[in-house]
């Protein structure tokens, strides 16, 4: 049994190796709080939430630079409401030295409040690169999403994947977060079948309530069937629990073929706790190193 246990764990650990976080603008006094459990240099994604500012956004990426991290500024194409606000924000960024990495999404909005309909046209715009940004990253959703048809998504992905080469850009997916590792390792081979060779983050939640978890799984159309909740550890019967994504990583360690899935890493949605998050990852990796 401790030689499966060794030889499951290795890999799942692995997989954590320069793991990236997310959080919100308002989410500044929390990384103060979880700095010092975060390893340096770590990537932290900083949401454009259509109820926070652009004074906000900024600091929120100052902040991230400051304690050590690597700022990752989100664009949210349809709030942008005209040109001259995206390059306010891209001045900002550059000023502050937090735009070499930046994620690019379409965002909430049915309808653009300006002249983009989404992160394509932001990555083809040209702004990206000529306020120095160096690399971008992408949305993927292995369960689909609940507003666009699948073969959309592909086309989309494609597209995006081929824009960024065309304008000299690195890049990078971050996938939704699932529950369920099988459709997500599936949709990688399918990512590499596509001829697309981008490094890809796999979602993951943070360690939550079940009852939250529950409610951004609805919110963005991912399977949580019982056998889906079973399966990664959920109970449907006792929301006030709490779960972590222990079964998801070994299952995810144990699926995972370099050959056939490529560069694969770590995306945690924090859901608002980074420190609970960052002790989590800290807890996993030193009990699974052998």
């Amino acid at each position: 049994m401790t030689t499966l246990d060794t030889a499951s764990a290795a890999p799942s650990t692995a997989l954590l190796e320069d793991f990236s976080l997310e959080m919100t603008g308002k989410d500044v006094p929390r990384l103060e709080e979880a700095r010092d459990t975060i390893p340096r240099g770590t990537r932290i994604n900083v949401t454009f939430l259509g109820n926070e500012d652009l004074p906000m956004r900024l600091d929120a990426a100052r902040a991230v630079k400051r304690l050590g991290f690597v700022p990752v500024p989100h664009f949210s194409a349809r709030r942008l409401g005209s040109r001259a606000d995206f390059e306010r924000f891209l001045t900002g960024l550059h000023t502050d030295g937090t735009c070499d990495n930046v994620f690019a999404v379409g965002g909430d909005p049915a309808r653009p409040e300006g002249p983009y309909a989404d992160s394509l046209s932001l990555i083809e715009s040209g702004l990206l690169q000529e306020y120095g940004v160096r690399h971008v990253g992408i949305s993927g959703y292995p369960e689909g999403h609940p507003a666009i048809p699948g073969d959309v998504l592909w086309s989309v992905l494609r597209d995006k994947s081929a824009a960024l080469a065309a304008q000299g850009l690195d890049g990078g997916v971050i996938t939704q977060f699932g529950f369920d590792v099988d459709p997500v390792l599936a949709w990688v081979e399918r990512v590499r079948d596509e001829g697309i060779t981008l490094p890809v983050r796999i979602g993951v939640p943070g360690p939550a309530g079940v009852r939250r978890l529950m409610a951004y799984a609805a919110r963005f159309g991912v399977g949580t069937s019982a056998a889906i909740a079973k399966k990664y550890g959920l109970s449907l019967t006792n929301l006030m629990g709490t779960a972590g994504p222990d079964r998801f990583l070994h299952a995810l360690a144990e699926g995972y073929d370099p050959v056939r899935h490529g560069e694969v890493k770590i995306h945690f949605y924090t859901f608002g706790g980074l420190r609970a998050t960052s002790e989590w990852i800290a807890r996993f990796r030193k009990d699974h190193h052998g």
